[in-house]
């Protein structure tokens, strides 16, 4: 996997909150989105621990992050109406028709269509389709930061035990 890029660099360091906010997501996003880079469709599959996380499932379920955050949350539209699972834990599973181009490309379509729901709203703009109720974009923002770190992470040693790939 390639390096991250470098987001506390001085040309972000000076930007306001909501443009740091943005480029620590959209790094992650990419990161996660380029652990399937190189990979066969096998490989992406492929269970490496006991829960059956695979690589191809966490951009799948990164995917289901950005339509659970940035449709649900910002339109108000059910899960049902979004095309998305009810509980997270199924949005990991994967079905004949997912393969590495089509995880892919979805997810970044999903983060496109974030980034076009969130383009009017400040940082203390509440969003209300989620059912915590009220919430700031600034704290949105936070979690799914969290979580794109956290399944990251997830990614770089998963890649790391099938390949010697790591992200650094």
């Amino acid at each position: 996997m390639p390096p991250l890029p470098v987001t506390f660099a001085e040309d972000v360091v000076n930007l306001p909150g909501r443009a740091q906010f943005e480029a620590f997501i959209d790094e992650h996003r990419g990161a996660l989105n380029r652990c399937l880079d190189g990979l066969t469709e096998e490989q992406a599959r492929r269970s490496l621990v006991p829960s059956q996380t695979t690589l191809l499932g966490l951009v799948k379920h990164a995917t289901f992050l950005e339509k659970v955050w940035f449709d649900e949350a910002v339109t108000g539209r059910s899960r049902a109406e979004i095309g998305i699972p009810e509980a997270s834990g199924d949005s990991f599973v994967l079905h004949d028709s997912d393969t590495i181009a089509t995880v892919q490309q979805a997810h970044r379509e999903a983060c496109e269509s974030s980034r076009h729901a969130t383009s009017s709203l400040g940082l203390d703009d509440k969003v209300y389709g989620y059912r915590l109720g009220p919430l700031p974009l600034s704290w949105v923002y936070l979690h799914v930061l969290r979580e794109l770190a956290q399944h990251g992470g997830h990614a770089d040693i998963l890649r790391e035990q099938m390949d010697g790939a790591t992200g650094a």
